[in-house]
């Protein structure tokens, strides 16, 4: 059963960066969809980025689009997620998922519930 982790969280101040891994667990996830979400503080989940199977595709949210960058490795077993100049509203929790219909290259899914696969999370935050 395909399993994702998490790392690479931290603190870091305003404008700084960080790289965030997920990692698939015993199986590559290069030719998955993957996603990362975010919660913060009493608010609701909300979608960061995706990449679909093989990075034929990505997708940012406004929020972030032009900050960060979902990048797979060589090995296909980590995706990351490059965060650059951080700002205190991107604090949270954020979360890989993977999963989904890989037949589908062309585009990836921002939604929760199509995939299958979630981590347990990896804290960060910004101060300013």
């Amino acid at each position: 059963q395909l399993q994702v982790v998490e790392s690479g969280g931290g603190s870091v101040q305003s404008g700084g960066s960080l790289r965030l891994s997920c990692v698939g667990s015993g199986a590559s996830i290069h030719d998955q969809h993957v996603a990362w979400f975010r919660q913060a503080p009493e608010k609701d989940l909300e979608a960061v980025s995706c990449r679909s199977p093989f990075g034929y595709s990505t997708k940012y949210s406004d929020s972030v689009n032009g900050r960060f960058r979902i990048i797979g490795d060589s090995t296909g077993y980590t995706i990351y997620l490059q965060m650059n100049d951080l700002k205190p509203e991107d604090s949270g929790i954020y979360y890989c998922a993977a999963g989904g219909d890989r037949t589908i290259t062309q585009w990836c899914p921002l939604t929760r519930s199509r995939y299958h696969a979630m981590g347990q999370g990896t804290h960060v935050t910004v101060s300013s």
